[in-house]
């Protein structure tokens, strides 16, 4: 459901005519909560940023700009969506509480008003969204453009999400996002690294992770018991066409989940009736080694082994 509709649609602006307007502050924040009796809950994971600098901040680590098509998950009241306009962004943002979704562009039109027909509003759970439901053909051209995920991510399902949405949009090709610390660390580890894990592999497959900055607990409304940081992710481009074979992928996240359930298992035991042990040897890999020392690299290779195995035993 589109909930932002404004009379200015349309309307060319010059090159380089970035909103202007009022960010929003702690006061602004409170008052805005009270409005629509919101107390932020931890089952929706509400912690509403309340210092402008930390916004703006995610907005030029983001790299995003004037004309750039951004999604947002999780607005809120409206923090980040403000500080992305005033950028120059076209926003859609996706709320899944009603209360939220249905205020946010008044705030907008309210506090940058000469942005507000840059956003819209999709009113839903991000965990189901499609990118048909972003429309981004609109003008029927057929041409999909770049997608960016900028956003403050619940951080119950950071992870989840984003290799969702990865998955369902190959236009988005780029995202920044607020998580917690620890799983940033998760986000951008490498092999053989304590924070390594099947979130790390399954993220490698789509591109680079990178942590671009530390976030502290005071910039929130209510304050975390958690510390946060940004992370930074740029899709790979895959010219042999591997990365978009949903088979291949589909192979390649089994072996990850069978390799990272157990941890202390080497390969051979984790990967019994998954890869044959004469596929090891033929991809170079030690079969004494554990899941968390494999990159992603190596996953491919054998997933794509065991699959030409298969063929030639059919054969």
């Amino acid at each position: 459901m589109v909930l932002t509709e404004s009379p200015t649609v349309g309307i060319p602006r010059p090159a380089g005519d970035a909103g202007s307007g009022h960010l929003l502050g702690a006061a602004d924040v409170h008052r805005l909560a009270d409005d629509l009796g919101i107390v932020p809950t931890k089952k929706l994971g509400q912690n509403f940023v309340i210092d402008p600098g930390t916004v703006r901040r995610i907005v030029r680590t983001a790299h995003v700009g004037q004309g750039d098509r951004v999604l947002e998950i999780g607005p809120g009241l409206g923090s980040l969506t403000l500080a992305l306009l005033e950028a120059g962004c076209h926003v859609t943002a996706v709320e899944i509480d009603p209360r939220l979704g249905t205020r946010l562009p008044d705030t907008v039109r309210r506090f940058m008003p000469d942005r507000a027909a840059d956003l819209t509003v999709l009113v839903r759970d991000g965990m189901l969204l499609t990118a048909e439901d972003l429309d981004e053909d609109a003008d029927g051209t057929g041409i999909v453009p770049e997608l960016t995920l900028v956003a403050n991510l619940p951080y119950n399902i950071a992870t989840p999400l984003v290799l969702t949405l990865l998955s369902r949009m190959p236009h988005l090709t780029r995202f920044t996002v607020m998580v917690q610390k620890e799983v940033a660390d998760r986000m951008a580890a490498g092999p053989g690294g304590r924070s390594y894990g099947a979130p790390s592999v399954k993220l490698a497959w789509y591109g680079t992770a990178t942590r671009t900055g530390s976030i502290g607990r005071n910039v929130f409304w209510p304050a975390p018991n958690v510390d946060s940081a940004l992370v930074s992710f740029a899709r790979l481009h895959d010219e042999t066409g591997r990365r978009e074979d949903e088979g291949l992928r589909e192979r390649v996240f089994r072996l990850i989940d069978a390799a990272f359930g157990q941890r202390r298992k080497t390969l051979r035991h984790a990967l019994r009736g998954l890869v044959p042990p004469e596929t090891f040897q033929d991809c170079g890999i030690d079969d004494t080694r554990r899941g968390e020392t494999l990159s992603i690299d190596e996953f491919i290779a054998l997933a794509s082994r065991g699959e030409a195995d298969d063929e030639t035993d059919d054969r």
